[in-house]
């Protein structure tokens, strides 16, 4: 797999008319979204302000949730051709250089099964969406990946409709080279930083939803997160030091909460950045080195997780 220097070379060398071409674009694009978003501003304030004067809160209310909604709309609606173009000229790019054999589809996303079944946020979801979607092997080893968006919906007392956010960000399939029989799953520890360690431990040990508590021998891992298991045993057959070790580092990279999870065989891995990742940026230059550095890093950790955990090292034989 290609380093992250070299992608950086190929994203300036290679890529670079493409990229002159699309800043261009994404100039005259950024000044119709400001020049519009003024307008539509004005347009629904003198609204809300007649609303406020003369009906109800709740009629207002509605109005502003809708006025909203109409704001993402026209906002995705301006920048679709430059969305398309960005990716078609600059991600598709970036994933064939990492490696030949993966496939980008920029409309699909990961299965809603394969996220229900990764079991790291239940499994009641009421709508995914998601893009991005990259299927392919490395050193042989199958992966795939695609940002997502997880939602529940919740419904009042008066039948009204609401939607709680469950997951936004990167999620990562892989094969890992064990068939288990039970499942072990590995979240954040919040509960034991934000109550310490005698209410986070309670809390911990009652969250049975995920199985029992497995406490690891690593101090520092124990500080990062928390592990369940149904089967203690295989837990720690899982983590070993090493792999508790390769987790750690791999959170360090990625500077966000990660989710992981171990069942049938596979590894599951949720990265939550709360943003879509591969989306063209409007209001900053593509040219700008840090824009073009997270592009280019969130690709290969995404891809480099084969390498990172060394999915690609035969550890353990199937069962």
């Amino acid at each position: 797999m290609k380093s992250i220097s070299e992608l950086t070379d190929f994203y300036y060398n290679r890529l670079y008319p493409e990229l002159e071409i699309l800043e261009a674009q994404r100039k005259a694009i950024k000044k119709r979204v400001i020049n519009i978003g003024i307008i539509y501003l004005l347009f629904v304030a003198l609204i809300a302000l007649y609303l406020y004067q003369n009906v109800s809160l709740d009629i207002l209310s509605f109005f502003l949730i809708f006025a909203l909604a109409c704001t993402k709309w026209l906002y995705a609606y301006l920048i679709r051709d430059y969305s398309v173009d960005f990716k078609e000229k600059i991600i598709a790019p970036l994933i064939t250089e990492i490696d030949k054999t993966l496939h980008y589809a920029p409309t699909q996303h990961i299965s809603a099964l394969e996220f229900i079944n990764s079991r790291l946020f239940g499994t009641k979801i009421d709508r995914i969406r998601g893009n991005d979607y990259v299927k392919g092997k490395i050193d042989n080893i199958p992966i795939e990946f695609s940002d997502l968006f997880a939602e529940k919906k919740h419904t009042d007392s008066k039948g009204r409709e609401s939607w709680e956010r469950v997951f936004l960000g990167l999620f990562i399939v892989s094969e890992f080279p064990k068939n288990f029989h039970g499942q072990t799953i590995v979240l954040p520890d919040s509960a034991q930083k934000v109550f310490g360690d005698l209410i986070g431990g309670w809390l911990q040990k009652n969250n049975s939803s995920y199985g029992e508590l497995v406490k690891m021998d690593n101090v520092e891992f124990e500080k990062e997160f928390v592990v369940y298991s149904t089967d203690q045993i295989e837990a720690r057959y899982i983590l070993t030091p090493l792999m508790m070790q390769k987790l750690l580092n791999f959170k360090k990279r990625t500077k966000h909460p990660i989710y992981v999870s171990f069942i049938g065989g596979k590894i599951y891995l949720a990265i939550e950045y709360n943003s879509d990742m591969f989306e063209a940026s409007v209001f900053h230059s593509l040219l700008e080195y840090k824009i073009a550095m997270e592009y280019i890093q969130t690709l290969h950790l995404a891809v480099g997780i084969v390498e990172e955990l060394k999915l690609n090292q035969k550890l353990w034989s199937k069962l």
